[in-house]
């Protein structure tokens, strides 16, 4: 009883993924719901709730902790946005070769058996030699070559919230964009720590002062599904001993 129902249920989940990739190959993909700013923070991390906002007293304008025009602007609480820079230029060129050879021989014989070493031409024959009765040889080359020339370029700009204000101060960030061109959808997400002093006075921060950056931009849709590699092949060749 317990081996059906597993099977039910297994059966329904594949069933509603393969609704949901279907509705997706007909209507294209879709944009992910927008959430602020407790949705955009990772499992792993923590959450600190925003303060509540203090209403103005009765006799002034202002209230307490509001910024002013001739304030800092920059981020520094949950919940503030900040622009990152994101210029990736990197380029990687290794080449290696190795050969290898190796050559080795060695010899035996017995030279007292006994007393039967000259009787053991009969069970040998074909000019047996007790003096040289074993004999071996052995040799072995290895070469290989291998390079590696890779370029890799991304501008972009994105502007991303703070999640979590740590207990030194350092902010914790993180930013998802999304951009739908016709059945293509591109995303880019950007989250790490970053200090306050490094956001310049136009709130904007550069990816390279960006600790335990985690920079991603792919997408998905039409075209690329088609540059994937189908699952039943990417299992063949990951397991293949081949």
């Amino acid at each position: 009883m317990r081996s059906l129902i597993l099977a039910a249920l297994t059966v329904s989940a594949l069933s509603l993924g393969a609704c949901s990739t279907a509705i997706e190959t007909v209507r294209g993909p879709q944009l992910a719901p927008i959430g602020y700013p407790a949705a955009l923070v990772p499992v792993q991390q923590a959450y600190l709730p925003s303060p509540e906002s203090r209403p103005a007293s009765s006799n002034s304008l202002w209230r307490a902790g509001a910024r002013s025009f001739f304030g800092d602007q920059r981020a520094r609480v949950i919940g503030d946005i900040l622009t990152v820079n994101i210029d990736i230029d990197d380029r990687a060129q290794t080449q290696n070769s190795t050969q290898r050879a190796r050559a080795n021989e060695s010899s035996g014989g017995v030279t007292n058996f006994f007393g039967l070493e000259n009787s053991l031409g009969r069970a040998f024959p074909g000019g047996f030699n007790p003096q040289n009765m074993v004999g071996l040889a052995g040799e072995s080359t290895a070469s290989g070559s291998g390079s590696v020339n890779r370029s890799e370029k991304v501008s972009l700009t994105i502007a991303a919230v703070v999640t979590d204000v740590l207990s030194n101060g350092n902010l914790v960030i993180q930013g998802r964009q999304e951009v739908r061109t016709n059945r293509e959808v591109r995303e880019l997400t950007v989250a790490g720590i970053v200090r306050p002093e490094d956001i310049s006075s136009a709130n904007t921060i550069n990816h390279t002062q960006i600790a335990e950056a985690r920079i991603s931009y792919g997408g998905r849709g039409d075209i690329s599904r088609m540059q994937s590699t189908p699952a039943a092949q990417s299992l063949v060749e990951r397991f293949s001993p081949f």
